[in-house]
């Protein structure tokens, strides 16, 4: 093996095809024949030794331990990669290039839409890349530029703004209070529809701010998408924990147990102290942190 080792063109591949479980996937994906990703995979293999990726299953590639051990180290060069394509995309004076964000599926998907537009309509040779995940992504390895998170950052090296806190509490649709009642205690939840989370618990702050014991067994719909919850309760299926700001564009919402339930959650907007000469990653992080005070304030 040479001292530079493999290309990135390589261990490109091999993401693509860690994702997308097949060589004709992957190539779809990165615009490549197929040919070429199965010759970048195996010139991969060679250059770590004659080492086995991929073995072949039923449903697919099947990626081995020894690719299992090498995807967080690949994905690093990934978001190394991005970064530089990022930060090369515009002079660090300019209003031009690219700002990779992150947040979490509701943020994302119901609060940051508007906030994003009127940042468009300011700078319009600014290109947002937005990234809904309810992961911490980290900003020292720069998986992302700015980061929207509702829990105080731990990392050093970070710079940070508070914006406020943002407060839950139960809502039910009128449809589902209509036919099986209104819970007027936190007992009485026992004999309800709750909607909450399925494998990934939220942060254990955010439990112990609810006041009575959380677990999985309570759900009778659980799912670790945000977006899936929301989506539910206005549907009617039952009970679930939301945003007074978001609860309020159904009029149908309902908000119940007032006075029993509620919690706030810390918002903070969460950037590299290395960006901060950026002058399109400064502007980006002014105007989140000015919207999502307003957001916040209209609670």
């Amino acid at each position: 093996m040479s001292d530079a080792g493999p290309a990135w063109d390589l261990y490109r591949a091999f993401l693509a095809v860690l994702e997308a479980g097949s060589l004709s996937g992957a190539a779809r994906a990165l615009g490549l024949a197929q040919p070429t990703v199965g010759r970048h995979i195996e010139a991969l293999e060679a250059a770590l030794g004659g080492a086995v990726l991929f073995t072949r299953s039923p449903g697919g590639l099947r990626p081995t331990e020894v690719a299992l051990s090498l995807e967080p180290h690949a994905q690093a060069m990934a978001a190394a990669a991005g970064a530089l394509v990022r930060t090369a995309s515009g002079d660090a004076d300019a209003v031009r290039g690219a700002v990779r964000l992150t947040a979490s599926d509701i943020v994302g998907a119901e609060v940051l839409p508007p906030i994003l537009t009127a940042f468009r309509e300011r700078h319009g040779e600014v290109a947002i890349e937005l990234v809904l995940s309810n992961r911490q992504e980290d900003l020292l390895r720069r998986d992302a530029d700015i980061a929207v998170r509702m829990a105080r950052p731990t990392q050093n090296a970070l710079f940070a703004r508070r914006v406020g806190s943002i407060h839950l509490g139960f809502y039910a649709h009128r449809r589902y209070l209509e036919k099986h009642g209104e819970p007027l205690t936190l007992d009485d939840l026992a004999g309800h529809a709750v909607i909450g989370y399925d494998r990934l618990a939220p942060p254990q702050e955010a439990l112990k701010a609810v006041g009575f014991e959380v677990s999985r067994d309570l759900f009778a719909l659980r799912t670790d998408s945000d977006l899936a919850q929301i989506a539910a309760l206005r549907a009617g299926f039952g009970i679930c924990a939301c945003q007074p700001a978001i609860a309020r564009r159904d009029p149908g919402l309902v908000l119940i147990l007032t006075g029993a339930f509620g919690f706030d959650l810390e918002a903070w907007v969460v950037m590299h102290e290395d960006l901060k000469a950026s002058r399109r990653m400064r502007l980006m992080f002014d105007h989140l942190v000015e919207g999502l005070k307003a957001y916040v304030a209209a609670r």
